[in-house]
């Protein structure tokens, strides 16, 4: 797959996982109205903020190093051809779906809509089961021994403080 093929798919699928998980999901249940909290939530709306600026700015970085560093895209569809271990990779194993919930959960605090919280406990759950269930397996198949090492040396959802020194990214 060129680079090229490889940004286009990637776009297309941001746009649809986690634009519609991310983004058209909660619109639908809050239509992004703003409740009025009490004045002590203030300061949750800027955590609301910075998570949600922090989540997209992570999503576009992986989504970056899936085409640059993997050439292919996050799509099980079109996967990269290349183990993707560099950047906050080298950090947690699924920046991803990390930084899909915190853009969720930023939502409800900004918003001050608690009801994303319900959601973004579902996203959790169908997040950790997709990946225990079908990523792991395929990555283990498709890569073999340098997954393990991989999977062996760096956390699936708790970032590690140091980043891994595992093989340079190509």
């Amino acid at each position: 797959m060129s680079r090229a093929r490889a940004a286009a798919g990637s776009l297309v699928f941001l746009l649809l996982a986690p634009g519609v998980v991310a983004g058209l999901v909660p619109w639908w249940l809050t239509r992004w109205e703003a409740r009025t909290p009490q004045p002590w939530w203030e300061p949750l709306r800027v955590v609301g903020v910075v998570l949600i600026a922090a989540g997209i700015l992570v999503l576009l970085h992986a989504f970056v190093r899936f085409v640059m560093e993997g050439v292919g895209t996050p799509s099980p569809v079109a996967p990269t051809e290349r183990l993707v271990v560099g950047g906050l990779y080298r950090y947690v194993r699924n920046p991803m779906y990390l930084a899909v919930l915190a853009v969720v959960v930023g939502q409800a605090l900004l918003l001050g809509r608690l009801e994303l919280l319900p959601y973004a406990g579902g996203l959790t759950v169908a997040f950790v089961a997709f990946v225990r269930w079908y990523e792991e397996p395929a990555l283990r198949q498709r890569f073999g021994a340098e997954y393990e090492s991989y999977r062996r040396a760096v956390p699936a959802w708790w970032p590690r403080r140091r980043q891994w020194g595992g093989p340079p990214p190509c």
